[in-house]
Parts: structure tokens; sequence; C-alpha cells
């Protein structure tokens, strides 16, 4: 029995609005995929960025509109179907890339060894201590 994805709702009371909100319930590896779309008017890159929203597994979505691409972030998202969905609204649409999210590498750990001098002054000294 497989439940459905979009019956899962949560509820959340917070004193301030959210602007973005972005889960991945089963942690599995996003992916990221570009896709070459024509983009004519603000018209369009509203076309666009409704399909490429409404699209299963879809978590993130940006319109470059210099390159005129569609980047999509999300886990199990169906390049194929989302670059038709495409194709039949806009005119045309076409594959980039599609490709694992990057993570950020984490810092290396780096272990401040504090150290303490071993110099001791000595205000008479002329090569020689004597002290």
């Amino acid at each position: 029995l497989q439940e459905d994805e979009a019956k899962h709702v949560v509820h959340l009371s917070l004193p301030q609005q959210l602007v973005f909100v972005r889960w991945n319930l089963a942690n599995q590896d996003e992916q990221k995929i570009v896709i070459k779309v024509q983009l004519t008017s603000e018209n369009c890159r509203t076309k666009a960025l409704k399909i490429a929203v409404e699209a299963k597994g879809v978590s993130n979505v940006c319109i470059d509109v210099d390159k005129a691409e569609v980047e999509v972030t999300g886990v199990g998202v169906d390049a194929v179907s989302l670059a038709e969905s495409l194709e039949k609204q806009l005119g045309f649409a076409s594959i980039v890339s599609v490709g694992e999210v990057k993570k950020p590498e984490e810092p290396e750990l780096v272990i401040l060894i504090q150290w303490t001098s071993s110099y001791i002054h000595c205000p008479h000294y002329d090569g020689f201590c004597r002290c």
C-alpha cells in the first residue's frame, strides 16, 4: 500500500509569516535539472515558473532570464515530463543537464593548540644569563 505524498500536511504556528519552506522527508539525494526554454515575455516566465513549481518532487525553482533557462531542484523530479510540459506551453524546451546537487563541503576541523613559551625574559641578558 503506497501513500499519496500529496496528503502529507504540515501545520506550523509561528508568530511571523513564512517566505520559503523546504523539506526532504526521505532524506534522499536531490537532483538539479536545467532546461533551456523560450522566454520572450513576462507571460512566458510566469508560465514556466508555474509549470515547474507544480511538477512532482520540486523543492526549488530558479529562472535565469539571460540564459533563458529554468533550473529545478528536487527529489524524484521527472526531467522528461517537465521538459514536455514546458515545451507544450512555451513552444520550445530542451534539457541541458541533469545531475545531483553538490552539497557544500564542510570546512575542515581545525584544532587550535595553545602553546606557552618556555622563554624567560631576563632584564640583564647580555648573551649569558647570570640570574
